[in-house]
């Protein structure tokens, strides 16, 4: 295996390991994929009935754009359906060199408010104009709708499938996670400030300079918080490497 490729399987399962530590998995569902570099159309994504804790280096699976196994004598099982969004994702974004979609209370709980996502905090604030929408069509994702799906995301980071989940991508594992991190940030935070009667909203101005300064002219993010994290994680448990 070259030494890029083992690196990307380390990151992503790393990736998986500090969703589930933060409580964002659900069960064996939703995933997180990255491309293989070097290998035009082939992604890496987790086997199929294992939950995120579970995710290793060595048992992530290694599929096309169909979501379909390049090994053949792979031991492990993919969920076809389940890279279908991302498998979309990542043909219309070719800078997204990772997709995470996931089922978490918080982004889901705002993604069913009519009016999304708040500039009701900092982290919210990031977001504005750099927020993509999209309407639920059921749980089978068709290729007409991965096409539709994707023009919702346009060029935006991440978004909100209404009814369903967050999506963010990266140039990077450790940007998708931190763009995730922050959006579901935002999202709890306007949880909890929606049970207060009245809610205090800083001036439009104030908004837009604060989502053009957060959003750095759209400069790569992670690059400092995600060393950061894989020594947290070191100092827990390092079966992720294996």
């Amino acid at each position: 295996m070259r030494p890029a490729e083992r690196q990307t399987r380390i990151d992503l399962a790393a990736c998986y390991r500090l969703c589930s530590f933060e409580g964002w998995d659900d069960l064996i569902y939703t995933h997180i994929s990255a491309t293989v570099p070097g290998e035009p159309n082939h992604y890496l994504i987790n086997p199929f009935g294992y939950q995120f804790d579970e995710i290793t280096a060595s048992n992530l699976v290694k599929v096309n754009t169909q979501g379909e196994i390049v090994d053949p004598s792979s031991p492990y099982r993919v969920n076809p359906p389940g890279f279908a969004i991302h498998g979309a994702v990542h043909r219309a974004r070719p800078d997204a060199n990772c997709v995470i979609h996931l089922h978490n209370t918080a982004g889901i709980a705002v993604s069913a408010q009519e009016n999304g996502l708040l500039p009701l905090s900092q982290h919210a604030m990031r977001f504005m104009g750099h927020l993509g929408y999209h309407d639920y069509e059921g749980v089978a994702l068709t290729e007409s709708e991965g096409i539709r799906l994707t023009e919702s995301l346009g060029k935006h980071p991440a978004m909100l499938l209404r009814n369903h989940g967050t999506l963010t991508v990266g140039r990077t594992i450790g940007e998708a996670y931190v763009v995730m991190a922050t959006l579901i940030k935002a999202c709890e935070i306007q949880i909890a400030a929606l049970s207060s009667p009245q809610l205090h909203l800083p001036k439009q101005s104030v908004i837009q300079k604060a989502a053009d300064e957060l959003h750095a002219g759209g400069a790569e993010e992670g690059i400092l918080e995600w060393p950061a994290l894989l020594r947290m994680l070191d100092r827990f448990d390092q079966s992720f490497k294996d």
